[in-house]
């Protein structure tokens, strides 16, 4: 049975951002919950394309175009979120993908997924040193810096991180990735870790008591 997404799943792993954009606007017009657009549709979609890309039954231009296909859709579904509630930002979070690591589809996802339950983002990146991380996370008074970590030799800099930001008990430092378990990220010191874009937001839910 055909599924209200197919048309706009085409269009994302196919990299048609004009088709995308124009079917998502469509959804949303029709009443379509725009949060549900993400974790019904976009999200399922992304970890499968990156889980093709593993398995190199697609290749990095492939997924680089399903990634700007996705950030055009979110940057088309923000006025649908807005309401009288989304003036007023729940937290602000510093998200980053860790020194000497270039993955940023996982990283993109959360994002997303943040910033439609309300939160204020500021997205330093890729490949982003611990120092820049630190700095901008007391310049953006954030409360969280949420790390993203898709390769092992990268997940020392989470642990950098975490021993820089000790002794402030105000900013809680989040980590997710593939090497990543709650396990390590429990050893790391870090105070949470999230397996998904929707582990992610309950997390920060519960960190910051929203």
């Amino acid at each position: 049975m055909p599924s209200q997404y197919d048309t706009l799943e085409k269009a994302i792993l196919s990299g048609d951002q004009e088709s995308g954009v124009s079917e998502a606007v469509k959804l949303l017009e029709g009443g379509q919950d725009p949060v549900l657009l993400f974790t019904e549709c976009i999200e399922p979609l992304l970890e499968d394309v990156g889980e093709k890309f593993s398995r190199l039954e697609i290749f990095l231009p492939e997924m680089v175009n399903a990634s700007k296909v996705v950030k055009a859709v979110h940057e088309t579904a923000k006025p649908y979120l807005k309401n009288e509630e989304d003036d007023v930002s729940k937290g602000k979070i510093i998200i980053a993908t860790v020194s000497g690591d270039l993955h940023d589809i996982g990283k993109n996802i959360v994002k997303a997924m943040l910033e439609v339950n309300g939160y204020d983002i500021q997205d330093l990146g890729v490949d982003v040193p611990t120092q820049t991380i630190v700095k901008q996370a007391k310049e953006f008074d954030a409360d969280i810096i949420a790390l993203s970590a898709l390769m092992l030799p990268s997940l020392p800099f989470v642990k950098d991180v975490v021993e820089f930001m000790e002794g402030n008990q105000k900013v809680k430092v989040i980590v997710g990735g593939g090497p990543v378990s709650q396990e390590w990220a429990d050893e790391a010191g870090t105070d949470g870790y999230g397996n998904n874009a929707i582990d992610a937001v309950a997390l920060v839910k519960d960190i910051l008591g929203a």
